[in-house]
């Protein structure tokens, strides 16, 4: 699945989970510090649009 905003896959399960409120904090685990740019990057692109929220629940499904 890719994204209408070109995110990876990591940065979109990333805001995917922050979306719900009563999550406080994201473990995740990098072994490049490219990896942790990335998802420092995803803090600004948190939203997802209708269409790509559309596309996940169905992949959920």
């Amino acid at each position: 699945m890719r994204s209408s905003a070109n995110r990876k896959l990591a940065q979109m399960a990333l805001a995917w989970v922050l979306r719900d409120e009563r999550v406080t904090s994201v473990l995740i685990g990098a072994s490049k510090t490219a990896q942790i740019d990335d998802a420092v990057a995803m803090l600004a692109r948190r939203q997802f649009s209708d269409s790509e929220l559309a596309a996940i629940d169905a992949a959920l499904l």
